[in-house]
């Protein structure tokens, strides 16, 4: 026997002495590469494997599955064979160090630390964050524990080791020898499998739910709304944690291996980025499924801004992602999807946006508000204009259209529609889309509430309506300086004049009658002794003058002001109008009713008592039998 058959027949020796399939039932069983201990018979298992490749080199028909042993016959069967154990058993060993050495990968750290990097200015909006923005100290490293330094704040890529150094250098070496061999796939399939279900694992403890595209849009608004805010943090948290250090556990395991394409024979070739491909891709495609749900469903208000949050999440990960997918051709797709859903999130939000403006418009006058006080739909739009001027940035580079004609006359059969034809957008300094579609919305929201002004058969309430519903979207542009740098000063002065003159009309519509029972006209008679002043008629503008009064403020106290600058401002303008008024009327003519039968019949009130009942009014409920006092009695 030549010196290369003995060193064949010592190394089918060692092989077949870990063949777990040989009738000589000698395997042993234990795993060569378990882990510390004794290395020696592992490397002589490697040496062997070395030796068999050089000596006796796979036949074309033992290529293929190493779970089938080839049918050649001699010498050259036997090494062939023998190669096959080998791989059979490195295959094994493969398995076993991927599986059994995997470090917890402590995901609750992960998605903790995830939250931090949400965006948290946003603190008034519907989107806001779970979690309060946080700097990224020392505080916050030691709260998690001993192995905390591998997690930091995931505003960008962090690689963690999902196996120790030693269980890689030990997979990587198992490859080689699998890829040098032709079996390469078989290797690549068995990493494929046993990461799989890993990765799974750890989107399901991040709180990525297998949810259908259906299943997503039939959720009420409430769930939903909370599912969004922890897929942002899970999506952070997976792509930046998760599939990135999965893409790095498999560099480091495949790079530069000689993969084989006949051992795939009509399958897509494979490269070395199809194990983490074939790991991670049905996990992504499930977490981004869910925005692509959001980007396709229902375009309701309500959404905007959770959209808004998506389409800028996935934005913001956008670039992650093309670091860890796009250079794979394996895995690009998943990055092509990635940029489709947010450009159908972008469509969403444009979408979303026309939606709440022809909400707007669509609203219908029902039944009118009590008291004349701000309606709900006037807190709602301007809340809402308040958020939008939050997410400006975003909307600002989404938002590249003015509103269209069509979209003004949209409610057709709407009975607000025949009259939008004449509304008029106002010139705006500042051009931008966003701003005029901001003025847009105010514009429609005034045109709106006048037709639920119509609902009041008092007109002085109706103007009353007017003034508070405008007074509040004066003082929320005024509260808001973006939603004024938006709409700018000119528009805004508008405003400002179209409250004025509803505070003027109401005043004239309520108070003319009153003050009109304070002129001297029709009191004077002339001719004869007379005194030039006609008592029966005084007696009859004294009685008119308390019904009316009595009734304004039986009335009007049941109105309501709900701002109390606003409300106390009203009262002292009315006070200036009426006092004075009364009290030189008083003066002149008291005497008159005094010396003649029963004057408390006429003179109900004191300058005084008028001035505290004036003090009940606008406050929304009526008055209370005790709220004035009598100047008779």
């Amino acid at each position: 026997m030549d010196g290369s058959a003995a060193e064949l027949e010592a190394a089918e020796r060692v092989v077949m002495r870990w063949d777990s399939a040989s009738a000589w039932g000698g395997a042993d069983e234990r795993m060569l590469f378990d882990g510390g201990g004794d290395r020696a018979e592992a490397n002589r298992f490697l040496r062997a494997v070395d030796d068999l490749r050089r000596l006796a080199p796979p036949s074309p028909a033992a290529v293929g599955s190493p779970r089938r042993l080839s049918s050649s016959s001699g010498s050259s069967a036997a090494g062939s064979g023998a190669v096959q154990v080998a791989m059979v058993r490195l295959e094994d060993e493969f398995r076993h160090v991927l599986s059994s050495r995997a470090l917890d990968l402590e995901i609750e750290a992960l998605a903790d630390l995830s939250s931090l990097s949400i965006n948290s200015d946003r603190s008034n909006s519907a989107s806001s964050a779970d979690f309060p923005a946080a700097d990224e100290d020392d505080s916050v490293s030691s709260s998690i524990g001993r192995r905390s330094s591998a997690y930091r704040s995931l505003r960008s890529i962090r690689e963690i080791d999902l196996l120790p150094d030693d269980a890689v250098a030990d997979l990587r070496t198992i490859a080689s020898r699998m890829a040098a061999a032709g079996y390469g796939r078989e290797c690549m399939q068995v990493y494929a499998s046993v990461r799989k279900p890993a990765v799974d694992a750890s989107l399901r403890r991040l709180g990525v739910e297998r949810l259908s595209i259906g299943d997503v849009q039939r959720l009420e608004w409430d769930s939903l709304e909370a599912k969004i805010r922890r897929w942002i943090r899970a999506a952070r948290a997976a792509v930046r944690g998760v599939f990135a250090s999965e893409r790095r556990l498999c560099f480091h395991i495949f790079h530069d291996l000689p993969i084989s394409s006949n051992t795939i024979s009509a399958a897509a070739p494979a490269t070395h980025d199809t194990p983490f491909a074939e790991a991670v891709k049905g996990a992504a495609l499930q977490l981004f499924g869910f925005a692509e749900a959001i980007s396709i469903g229902r375009r309701s208000p309500e959404k905007l801004f959770k959209i808004i949050d998506l389409h800028d999440a996935l934005s913001d990960l956008l670039p992650d992602v093309s670091d860890i997918f796009a250079a794979s051709k394996a895995a690009e797709t998943i990055y092509v999807q990635a940029i489709e859903i947010r450009s159908r999130l972008a469509d969403a939000v444009r979408g979303t946006l026309s939606e709440f403006e022809n909400a707007v418009l669509r609203d219908p006058p029902k039944t009118a508000v009590p008291g004349g006080t701000v309606h709900p739909l006037t807190r709602y739009v301007m809340n809402y204009s308040s958020l939008i001027c939050d997410y400006k940035a975003t909307l600002s580079e989404l938002i590249v259209s003015r509103p269209s004609a069509s979209a003004r006359l949209v409610a057709e059969g709407n009975e607000l529609a025949p009259s939008l034809a004449d509304l008029e957008l106002p010139e705006l300094e500042n051009q931008l889309p966003l701003a005029v579609h901001i003025v847009w919305i105010i514009v429609v929201l005034e045109h709106n509430l006048e037709g639920k002004a119509s609902l009041y058969k008092d007109p002085a309430l109706s103007h009353l309506f007017m003034m508070n519903n405008v007074h509040y979207i004066v003082h929320k542009v005024k509260d808001s300086p973006d939603l004024w740098s938006m709409i700018g000063d000119d528009y805004l002065k508008r405003l400002t004049g179209k409250f004025t003159m509803a505070a003027t009309n109401y005043q004239r519509t309520s108070w003319l009658k009153i003050l009109n029972c304070l002129r001297d006209e029709g009191l004077h008679v002339s001719g004869g002794f007379s005194s030039g002043i006609s008592k029966s008629a005084l007696r009859e503008r004294f009685k008119s003058f308390n019904v009316v009064f009595e009734e304004a403020h039986r009335v009007q106290s049941g109105w309501c002001v709900p701002d109390n600058q606003l409300r106390e401002e009203l009262r002292i303008s009315i006070a200036e109008k009426l006092l004075p008024a009364y009290r030189s009327f008083l003066g002149r003519f008291r005497h008159h009713i005094e010396n003649g039968k029963h004057p408390e019949l006429y003179i109900k009130y004191s300058v005084e008592d008028l001035e505290i009942a004036v003090g009940d009014f606008f406050e929304g409920v009526p008055p209370s039998p005790h709220s004035r006092r009598r100047s008779h009695g």
